[in-house]
């Protein structure tokens, strides 16, 4: 009986790769604190052929000590300690020949792009390591973890060398949905409601490390107070820690980020060189790819336009919440958080935050529409002809004839379309219809907390979905 939460399709697609037959490769990865040790380590109960981890900021004699340490613990008999990593992956082998272990010996190595140091030859040992023996044999099964996203996507996934498409499965950890969250929280006896998950995520993400930090003893907003706004609070000096982890020259990320931050809607590549003063295009391009592969940012093209009309957008919930709020925060308020009256920033920013919860959980808006089995492609939309410009932040375009304008609110209670709202979702919807040209029929879809007033003005929505519907276990 294992202790994971959630991640029921990746503990069922690590079933099928142990009942495979075959020797596998396995990479993991995903963004600093998702929880990807902790699934390995749990769904085998810690019952490895051999484990060992890298170490940050550690040279290669102290990594191959590391190794050799393992290596007896493993191997229960004395080994020296190897010179090179060619001569370390040789005594893994002889090791591993001599196991007495039955069925699948797997094998895990941690934090991979750790032992990448300079001149280590690190890389070319494990190809050497899997290219002339364990890829023969059936019997193994070797996991490597990072959380160097583009670490693990470039050197090892998109390696062109000995590697080159010997990766045999690949496995990204997300964060959690907001069904996780809350079986987490209950998991840890931690009492919100679904109100205050909803809020939580907006601030966290649904990233497991994080919301292990909140105390069950205190309501939300102190635990925020407690994370972000106290002198040594756990998640006050996370930002600088997060992308260093990731990222190599990291200043040159968060300075992407940072302007990424500023602009709600998002910015073309063409406006973040401006905005951040880089020259280098090519360069600019691999890190913004970088930052997608590990979901800090998100592309998209609006509507019926052209891929390189691409805006980039921040949608990582933490680093949101941080630059605006915990950055350069001037108020010296423990209590920020709790005292934070509601303000223009405020609105701004949950405004925002509330529609990124949504793009995270379009599986469940589409259950709830009762799309689950069409095909639908989703997108933004902004009129070149309206004024002021009607914009669309979720367009779910259906193959059943139907196109889905989305408009999504947070609210503290039950949201009320007045008059001055119905008449702005009445034009959008023309100015959309008028300009793209669809001959689908065109539905106003409210996605709201607490859904919406039924007064003269609601009978104009065709749909809604509420903070209810996001919360749906979606196989």
């Amino acid at each position: 009986m294992n202790n994971i939460i959630g991640r029921e399709r990746e503990q069922y697609l690590l079933n099928e790769y142990v009942e495979s037959g075959k020797p596998e490769f396995i990479a993991v990865f995903g963004r600093r604190r998702v929880g990807k040790t902790f699934l390995i380590r749990e769904y085998f109960n810690r019952q490895f052929a051999f484990y060992f981890s890298g170490a940050d900021n550690t040279e290669k004699q102290q990594q191959l000590e590391n190794f050799n340490t393992a290596l007896q613990q493993y191997g229960k008999e004395y080994y020296p300690v190897a010179t090179s990593w060619f001569k370390a992956f040789g005594q893994l082998i002889r090791m591993l020949e001599k196991s007495q272990k039955k069925g699948r010996k797997v094998i895990f190595i941690d934090e991979l792009p750790w032992l990448d140091t300079p001149r280590s030859d690190f890389v070319q040992a494990l190809e050497y390591f899997w290219n002339t023996w364990a890829s023969a044999e059936p019997d193994i099964m070797l996991i490597v973890c990072g959380s160097a996203t583009s670490w693990m996507l470039n050197k090892l996934i998109k390696n062109r060398g000995g590697l080159h498409n010997r990766v045999t499965r690949q496995m990204p950890i997300e964060p959690f949905t907001l069904q996780e969250c809350e079986d987490f929280l209950k998991h840890h006896k931690i009492v919100l409601s679904r109100y205050q998950i909803v809020e939580c995520y907006m601030i966290m993400g649904g990233i497991p490390y994080y919301l292990e930090q909140l105390e069950k003893s205190s309501g939300l907003s102190q635990n925020i107070d407690n994370l972000f706004f106290n002198a040594k609070g756990v998640l006050k000096k996370e930002f600088t820690k997060l992308y260093a982890s990731l990222f190599k020259n990291s200043d040159r990320y968060i300075k992407i980020v940072e302007a990424l931050g500023k602009k709600r809607k998002g910015l073309t590549r063409e406006e973040i060189i401006t905005a951040i003063e880089f020259s280098d295009g090519g360069t600019l391009t691999k890190m913004l790819d970088e930052l997608e592969q590990c979901g800090f940012i998100r592309s998209y093209s609006a509507y019926e336009k052209r891929t390189k009309e691409r805006l980039f957008q921040l949608v990582d919930f933490y680093s949101l919440f941080y630059l605006n709020f915990v950055k350069n925060n001037r108020h010296d308020d423990e209590h920020f958080w709790t005292n934070l009256i509601d303000n223009a920033k405020h609105r701004a920013w949950s405004g925002y935050a509330f529609e990124q919860v949504c793009m995270q959980h379009t599986k469940q808006i589409r259950h709830k529409l009762g799309i689950s089995g069409v095909v639908t492609y989703s997108a933004s939309w902004r009129s070149k002809k309206s004024d002021p410009a009607a914009q669309v932040d979720l367009l779910i375009d259906r193959n059943d004839g139907v196109i889905n304008l989305c408009e999504m609110k947070y609210s503290k209670n039950e949201f009320t379309i007045d008059k001055k709202q119905d008449e702005y979702l009445r034009n959008r919807k023309a100015a959309f219809i008028n300009e793209s040209q669809t001959r689908k029929a065109v539905h106003t879809t409210m996605i709201t907390t607490y859904g919406v007033k039924h007064n003269e003005y609601w009978g104009h929505i065709q749909s809604e979905v509420t903070m209810e519907d996001l919360f749906v276990k979606m196989r």
